[in-house]
């Protein structure tokens, strides 16, 4: 089993695209921070189904970090990404590093209305910034047919949507269904932080979301129930929700009970932050 080629500069990016292009080949993105994990391989996976080539980019992003968050303790595990690569037979790995993505004199950065108020915004108001540049510099140096996201971070996801509408970028944006463990707790690299106590809290996350997406998709109060799963989340043991809050799938607009909704929720254990989502209509 062949391992991905790996290049890390966007000239070299280019030219192993190019090649590809002449042979008449369709390319799909997976963008990555690295410490891969089944969740990633499912996006290779879907990559694969709609591509003839699969290009995995392993940058971890200083934009998107604010100063007081976990940029230096963030996962970095290169050679163990590569050999998850091979497994999922991806095609390329893109390894930038600082510079080649934010050289001396960089000075752009994008920023997009819509899906990005509120929710993560209120907590980390940076972070869709770095976020909206870092996925338009990816998109532009691959030029791929389509770049797949994962679910989990759903309001990523609506954000790199709105960014390619906008900007009429040419790419196709997947929207990849989340990889959740046997008990249902959402795969994050971040998940490795967590010591066995607070795993066993971490499963019931995704339990008490389900339940209140249940409940309004049944025609529940909306503010009652989502006060009830905040007061579940805190009973479970997290000892902090930033929010719980009930979304348009398309907008994240404030849902109303005639619209395709989400339930979305971020909550803290010790030291981690995890986030999650549900669909109303399939909870």
């Amino acid at each position: 089993m062949s391992r991905p080629d790996v290049v890390d500069s966007v000239a070299e990016l280019r030219a192993r695209i190019r090649d590809w292009r002449r042979d008449g080949q369709r390319i799909a993105l997976v963008p990555t921070m690295g410490a891969l994990h089944d969740g990633h391989l499912s996006l290779i996976k879907i990559a694969l189904e709609r591509a003839d080539r699969c290009v995995v980019s392993i940058f971890v992003n200083p934009t998107q970090f604010a100063p007081s968050e976990d940029l230096d303790k963030y996962p970095r595990q290169v050679a163990r990404d590569l050999d998850m690569l091979t497994m999922a037979k991806a095609d390329l790995a893109f390894t930038p590093d600082v510079n080649e993505m934010y050289p001396p004199g960089f000075a752009t950065k994008i920023s997009v209305g819509g899906p990005s108020a509120g929710l993560e915004t209120d907590f980390r108001p940076t972070f869709f910034d770095g976020v909206a540049t870092v996925v338009a510099k990816l998109l532009l140096q691959a030029a791929p047919d389509f770049a797949i996201f994962g679910e989990k971070d759903y309001q990523q996801l609506c954000v790199v949507k709105q960014l390619c509408r906008d900007l009429d970028l040419p790419v196709e944006i997947i929207g990849a269904p989340t990889i959740r463990d046997a008990h249902g707790l959402a795969m994050s690299s971040r998940n490795a932080y967590l010591d066995e106590a607070e795993l066993q809290t971490a499963r019931q996350f995704n339990l008490i979301l389900r339940k209140a997406a249940t409940a309004l998709a049944a025609g529940a109060g909306q503010e009652e129930t989502i006060a009830e799963a905040s007061r579940a989340l805190i009973v479970a043991g997290f000892q902090k929700v930033d929010y719980v809050e009930a979304r348009e799938s398309l907008t994240l607009a404030p849902w109303r009970h005639d619209r395709m909704g989400r339930v979305l929720a971020a909550a803290w254990l010790g030291k981690t932050r995890l986030i999650d989502n549900v669909d109303v209509s399939t909870a």
